[in-house]
């Protein structure tokens, strides 16, 4: 579901293999990243299968040794369709460097096929000259032949360091990232109105996984009622796991990131909600959480120059994990997932009302060009230290000091109530009081159910939806 356009960049990728260079080059090198749980590796598999070549599919894990590594590969390499995987019988090399020129020498030279090694960080955390070997063989005997290399990793800032200046791969290799499912994927998928579509992504982060255990049309809390109370579910297990993985040993960067994911925002609160952590260690924790790009670090867009960072949990499901799911699983694993599911219910309103607000931002930024006022290049929130105004909605030609300020805007995610006229008035309060805007900045208001007024321009759910569609 809804990989068209990766499934079609890898099929032209795996043209070009085929058809080769004008210098008579046929390899191609590709580097897959996202988030853990979003299907690099299905897509991958795929991918493979549909194309009908020949492959070799390693998937590195924590091995306690590079020998295991190596012994794990060339197993791999033994049960491959490559036409000459005989290559991998009754040899035992003891690095990288003799195991690729095993696979080397197993390719087909005369028709295309893939090599794919999943989970690369393993192997570079593994064997710090991992990068440098590889860059080797991929220069000196992948390259003249017709093979597709695809590296795929899910700790994203390694990956994206790959093909850094000054890196051994660097300028080698193409990059994808594959984001999880849409809010449109999302509402295909699940044959699920707009509004309950943003709903669904809210919970699931768009995780194939947790979508595929949710029942067709059947609404958030539909498919709540199952999930939360069954201690296997993809919903509770996802969560665990990608945590485990990217802090196997950080206890301070754990204990902040729940800290955020609990709803503190700002630098003291979260510091006093990981239990008065000195400034030292939160620093390193917030900086760790950023670079594994866990957590959003946000300033307040408008003209005038602001200090006050704010924090939040990057990924929507890690977001609904931390706060409801996470710290109650030993309630969940006593059979009461019934007591978890009723605290939802009281505070699934406020809390949705903020996750929503970085999904309708980005929403409205890939929204068709003339449907935002014009110069809106940006699009993000301002507020102050005391809150006092707190602006769901600022577009500007730049972020986070503008220029000019293109709008102002508000957002009312509620399901029994429309932006009204009540809201308006505090809306235009809010522009008053907003650096960059005057009375003649045009104002948006995003709501969930159909509102009344039109003095305004109002994107409803479905306009927003219409934006990943």
């Amino acid at each position: 579901m809804g990989r068209a356009r990766e499934l079609a960049q890898l099929n032209r990728m795996l043209e070009r293999v085929r058809r080769g260079g004008r210098t008579g080059r046929h390899g191609h090198a590709l580097l897959i990243r996202g988030r853990r749980r979003v299907g690099k590796s299905r897509l991958a598999v795929e991918f493979i299968e549909r194309a009908g070549v020949p492959s070799l599919y390693f998937a590195a894990s924590a091995q306690s040794s590079l020998q295991a590594d190596l012994d794990l590969f060339m197993e791999v390499g033994r049960q491959s369709d490559l036409p000459n995987a005989a290559a991998f019988h009754e040899l035992e090399p003891r690095t990288w460097d003799a195991a690729l020129r095993i696979l080397v020498a197993a390719l087909p030279k005369d028709r295309p096929a893939v090599v794919v090694l999943d989970e690369m960080p393993y192997l570079i955390a593994r064997d710090s000259g991992f990068e440098g070997t590889l860059q080797k063989i991929f220069d000196r005997e992948l390259l003249p032949l017709p093979v597709l290399l695809l590296c795929i990793g899910s700790d994203l800032a390694m990956m994206e360091a790959l093909n850094e200046y000054g890196r051994p791969f660097h300028q080698r290799a193409s990059e994808m990232v594959v984001p999880p499912l849409s809010p449109g994927d999302i509402a295909s998928m699940l044959a699920l109105p707009a509004a309950d579509a943003f709903d669904a992504y809210l919970i699931s982060g768009g995780l194939p996984l947790i979508l595929d255990e949710w029942p067709d049309e059947a609404d958030p809390f539909g498919y709540l009622a199952d999930a939360v109370t069954d201690p296997t579910s993809a919903l509770l297990v996802s969560g665990e796991r990608a945590l485990a993985a990217e802090f196997p040993t950080d206890a301070q960067a754990r204990r902040v990131l729940g800290a955020i994911g609990s709803g503190e925002r700002t630098y003291s609160m979260i510091a006093r909600a990981a239990g008065d952590m000195n400034s030292a260690s939160l620093n390193r924790a917030l900086g760790l959480l950023a670079a594994k790009r866990l957590i959003d670090v946000g300033l307040p867009l408008s003209t005038r120059p602001s200090r006050e960072t704010r924090y939040a949990v990057a990924d929507p499901h890690l977001r609904f994990w931390l706060a409801f799911l996470g710290p109650y699983l030993p309630e969940i694993e006593r059979g009461r997932g019934d007591q978890t599911l009723e605290r939802i219910r009281k505070s699934w309103s406020s809390w949705r009302g903020r996750a929503i607000e970085p999904v309708v931002r980005e929403s409205l930024r890939r929204l068709p060009s003339g449907m935002l006022p014009d110069g809106t290049e940006e699009i993000g929130g301002y507020w102050t230290r005391n809150n006092d105004p707190e602006v769901d909605l600022v577009g500007g030609d730049r972020a986070p000091i503008a220029k000019s300020v293109t709008m102002v805007g508000s957002i009312k995610w509620q399901d029994n109530r429309a932006f009204d006229r009540h809201d308006l008035a505090r809306l235009l309060l809010h522009r008053a009081a907003l650096p960059g805007a005057d009375d003649d900045t045009p104002l948006v208001a995003v709501s969930r159910t159909e509102s009344k007024l039109d003095s305004l321009h109002i994107f409803t759910a479905e306009d927003l939806l219409s934006a990943w569609t």
